[in-house]
Order: structure tokens, then C-alpha cells, then sequence
């Protein structure tokens, strides 16, 4: 049985900073290049749910037995974000769900024991998830270094378009970079023990260990994805430790995304199979704590996987952020007045959990009688109005679940709150038309005051709104289209 990826998806949120903004505001070692920011109401739960969705393009979520989230910065500690995240999705209930977290390989580590799960019989296919939103105290070089983003992999037996011939996998106990429960910022000991007797040696052991289990020489392979440090020059210096050409050697992403942690392995392989064909070999590694290393083998369905935003796409749309003010607004790390209103209502537990297909999965209903969508507004947040009458033909109590978060839109009337309480004024409200039918109110983000436009198309994308409480509470937003 041939167990490996049968799809790919990846997400770059869409705004970029130069690293030339971060140096002239604090001065420090000068980096070339951008690196990638998310938005205020992203955090790596939602950039997994945008790289799982470009993943499952043509794939009905039903059909996945199970869910794994890999990431170091999960929104709770002690609450499983993959539960959440296959809501969002509109997964079944009876499948594997799993947080991987605490090293910057749970990314791969996710995927080898997928693999292990499949391999065992207990699931046919698994989604694996990788978001990372990893914070850097001002001022330093993580700032300039660290990046944002996602990706996903579907591991399974049908369909394969990279066969998993292999794996290697060590431990090692080595803190050289680390984030205790209460610290905000990663912390890291000095450069000569985190990448020499750390990334360098460990990573390197894990490759060439793979390499010598299978028999593999450098020549053999088609190219060699692993992931970077912070220090971009030690990536380099790997490939000629292991003997492979410059040419063999996947990109590391650093002067255009940054490093994302745990997701940078899978998206940099997201990138060689947007490229990859059939009959090339892969190695595909990751380092944290250890390394996992893999040998894959690309097959003719390959060609088959198409309609992907991937990595190409994602790279491609982009907005520049012009100044440090907002990346540190946006990150919170500065106070801000706050708006003269009331406080925000406290979030009811029970209705959440009440409304979590609405909220979460952005469902309404559709009448029987008639085939009429309508959504749900709610008054407040978990507070969503049960519809029990057709708007159209008036029949009552005959209706059926109906998912919008699929759906396109068209902005049918839009307004600009510039007094609420927002890091990033003024709040863009709109009304929008689902293709298909009905219509709601969301809140509208990644836009620019000038592309607003009653008539325009929007496609909706899961965010966070507030916190209240310790519970992060997300809601479906609508944005312009991207790539």
C-alpha cells in the first residue's frame, strides 16, 4: 500500500513589511528582503483553516478521517484546536483529531505519524495542518526574521502524487531556542551553540541518516527541502556539508515570507511540488529538538492536482506595510486609546457552543419548498435568530442546513466605522449577495479604502474577532478576492 501526499494547499497572509522599515526604525543589523505579517484578526488558526481549505479545493472534507494542527503559538494551551479547526472546515465528527506542538519540527512530525495512522489501518486519509505566528521582541533580529504562514498536506493511500518511500527520525535535547507558558517573545541562547552544536549538527545528522538507510547519494535526488534557521547562511552551508548542488536545494523563503516555524518545511514543499514531476525524488526535512527526514517519490497524479492558490499564488498577491506603527499596532505591542463606547457584551459558553455550526461553519438554511438561502444574523455574537420562515414563499419550519462559507459574494452596500474600537481604523462593515442566494452582514478585512466598491465580488475568510475571557472568538469576515 502506497501511503504519501494526495493534495497541498498553502497561505501567505497578504501583507508584507520590508525589512529595511524594522532597520530604520531601530537601527541593528541591516537584512535584505520582506518578510510576511498577518493581519490583527489573524493568528495561526486561521492562516491553517486558509491553507486546509486551498488544500481541500475539489474534496469534500467528509471524505478525510481525521485532522492534525501542528503549530508552536496554538491560540489555547489547553484546548484542542484541531476540534475547532475541523468545525470550520465542516469535517465529520467521527474522525482523529490532534494538536502537535512545543518544537519547530511538529510540522513533520504531524506528518510521520499520519503516515503511521494510515499505515496502521485506523484511517484512510488525514489533513495535516501547520500555522505559525511566532512573536520577536522589538528592536532585535528575530523581528526582521521571523515570518507568518501556513500550509497543509492530505496524507493518504488513494490518489498519491508523492509516495512516502521512507523515513528517519532522531531526538535530541537541545534548547537553544525556546518559550516557556508565560513568555510572549522566543527566547534563544547564543548563535555559536544554537546553529553549530543545534541546527547544523542535528539536521545534518538526520539527512544523512535518512540517506544511508536507503542507499541514497546526493546524485539521486531531484531536490532537498529542509527548513532554515534564523541565521539564513547556515542553509547554505548545509547543502554543501551534505554535498548537494545549489541547484538541488530548495529555497528557503527568507527574503520573501521569512521563517515560519513549523509550517516553513511543509511550505517550502507546497513550492517544489507547484514545480515537481513525475518521477523526481525528494528529501523533505525539518529540524526542532531533533530532525525528521523523509524520501519521496513523485508520480504521474501529480498531474491531476490543479486550481491550488499554493505558494506561487500567495507570493504573488501582496501589500506592502509602509511603516513600523502599524506592524506594532497590529501585534499589539503598543497601548491604544480605546473607543468611547460601551464594553463589549461577555461571550455566552452556551451559545457558542449552541450556535458553533453558524459561527464557526458559517451555516444558514435552505427552504425545502421553495430552494431559497437565507443566513442567520445574529444580535450579538453567539446569539445567532433561529429561522423557521421562508422569506420567499413564507412556508415555516422547512428548512434545511445551508454552508455559505464556500460561496462567493457581492457587496451590495458597505460602511466605515472610523470610532470603533479597532487596531486598524476605520472598521469596513458590508452588506453582501451570496451567489445562490442570501444575504448578511460581516465585517470586511485585507482591504484598501480605495477598493471598496458597492458591486464588488468578495469571497469570505475565517478570522478572530476579540478575546473575552480567555476564549478567542472567530467569525467569518468577507474580503476582495485575492490571486
Amino acid at each position: 500500500m502506497a501511503v504519501g501526499i494526495t493534495s497541498y494547499g498553502a497561505y501567505i497572509p497578504l501583507h508584507r513589511i520590508s525589512r529595511e522599515v524594522f532597520y530604520n526604525a531601530w537601527g541593528g543589523v541591516k537584512m535584505a528582503g520582506e518578510r510576511s505579517v498577518c493581519n490583527f484578526d489573524e493568528d495561526s488558526l486561521t492562516m491553517a483553516t486558509e491553507s486546509a481549505i486551498d488544500c481541500l479545493t475539489g474534496i469534500d472534507p467528509k471524505t478525510v478521517d481525521g485532522l492534525f494542527f501542528a503549530t508552536t503559538t496554538a491560540p489555547y494551551k489547553e484546548k484542542l484546536c484541531a476540534s475547532l479547526l475541523a468545525t470550520v472546515l465542516d469535517m465529520r465528527r467521527d474522525i482523529r483529531t490532534l494538536d502537535v506542538t512545543g518544537t519547530t519540527r511538529a510540522g513533520t512530525s504531524a506528518v510521520a505519524t499520519a503516515v503511521d495512522v494510515i499505515k496502521a489501518g485506523s484511517a484512510k486519509s488525514i489533513l495535516v495542518t501547520s500555522g505559525e505566528h511566532r512573536m520577536a521582541a522589538p528592536a532585535g533580529d528575530f523581528e526582521m526574521a521571523l515570518g507568518d504562514g501556513a500550509a497543509a498536506l492530505l496524507i493518504g493511500d488513494k490518489g498519491v502524487i508523492a509516495s512516502i518511500e521512507g523515513s528517519y527520525t532522531i531526538s535530541d535535547e537541545f534548547a537553544g531556542m525556546w518559550r516557556t507558558d508565560t513568555d510572549e517573545f522566543i527566547r534563544s541562547w547564543e548563535d555559536r551553540m544554537v546553529y553549530d552544536k543545534g541546527y547544523s549538527d542535528v539536521l545534518a545528522e538526520g539527512i544523512k541518516g535518512l540517506m544511508e538507510k536507503y542507499s541514497l547519494s546526493p546524485g539521486d535526488i531531484t531536490k532537498v527541502v529542509y527548513d532554515a534557521p534564523l541565521e539564513i547562511r547556515r542553509h547554505a552551508q548545509m547543502a554543501r556539508t551534505l554535498k548537494f548542488e545549489p541547484e538541488q536545494v530548495q529555497d528557503p523563503l527568507f527574503d520573501t515570507v521569512g521563517n515560519t516555524g513549523s509550517s516553513l518545511a511543509m511550505m517550502m514543499l507546497v513550492t517544489t511540488l507547484e514545480e515537481a514531476k513525475p518521477g523526481d525524488k525528494i528529501v523533505f526535512a525539518s529540524y526542532g529538538n531533533g530532525a525528521d527526514a523523509f524520501v519521496l517519490q513523485v508520480t504521474p497524479q501529480i498531474k491531476k492536482v490543479k486550481g491550488r492558490r499554493g505558494m506561487k499564488n500567495h507570493l504573488a498577491s501582496k501589500k506592502m506595510l509602509e511603516n513600523n506603527d502599524r506592524y506594532l499596532r497590529w501585534r499589539r505591542l503598543v497601548p491604544l486609546e480605546r473607543a468611547r463606547r460601551s464594553e463589549q457584551s461577555p461571550v455566552s459558553i452556551a451559545g457558542l457552543h449552541r450556535d458553533r455550526m453558524i459561527a464557526l461553519g458559517l451555516y444558514g438554511v435552505r427552504c425545502k419548498a421553495c430552494g431559497t438561502p437565507q443566513f442567520s444574523q445574529g444580535g450579538s455574537y453567539g446569539y445567532f435568530t433561529p429561522l423557521r420562515v421562508c422569506v420567499e414563499c413564507q412556508a415555516i419550519d422547512q428548512m434545511e442546513p445551508y454552508r455559505f462559507a464556500d460561496k462567493k459574494a457581492k457587496v451590495v452596500t458597505f460602511t466605515e466605522d472610523r470610532l470603533a474600537d479597532s487596531p486598524d481604523p476605520p472598521t469596513t462593515v458590508t452588506v453582501v449577495d451570496f451567489e445562490g442566494g442570501g444575504r448578511g452582514i460581516f465585517d470586511m478585512t485585507d482591504r484598501g479604502a480605495a477598493e471598496i466598491q458597492v458591486g464588488m465580488d468578495v469571497e469570505m475568510t475565517f478570522r478572530k474577532l476579540f478575546s473575552d475571557r480567555g476564549i478567542h472568538n472567530y467569525f467569518w469576515k468577507t474580503r476582495p478576492i485575492r490571486c
